[in-house]
């Protein structure tokens, strides 16, 4: 069986991915790391399969992703629609921000996140 969570091929990637994010994964993170947001562990720049998702509950199976400009171009946009069915067919839930959301309106992407976190539990 092939391993779908943080492929040993991958790890340098990761590792540069997390030593090189951009400015609004770190802004993100900062409210994301130590379970500050409900009690929820994310870890940051998680495979699956062949990709990397920016965050990743994985006690909600939640993944999120933030996204700069260069994801604007037709080639990005079918990256991201591959990516997301990949993701999905692992059961995750994938949310997706832009950057400026995360730097205008933080709340906003915060209680977006939350809402998703608390969803399962209100059933």
């Amino acid at each position: 069986m092939q391993k779908v969570f943080n492929r040993k091929t991958q790890k340098r990637f990761r590792q540069h991915l997390r030593n090189t994010a951009t400015d609004a994964e770190k802004k993100l993170r900062s409210v994301l790391k130590g379970k500050q947001l409900l009690g929820y562990k994310f870890r940051r720049q998680q495979g699956i399969e062949k990709y990397v998702v920016d965050f990743y509950c994985p006690g909600k199976k939640l993944a999120i992703e933030i996204d700069g400009v260069t994801h604007t171009t037709p080639r990005e946009k079918e990256h991201d629609r591959q990516k997301a069915d990949c993701i999905k067919s692992h059961g995750i839930l994938l949310l997706r921000f832009n950057n400026s959301d995360v730097y205008e309106n933080l709340d906003y992407v915060l209680s977006a996140i939350a809402q998703t976190l608390e969803k399962d539990q209100d059933s």
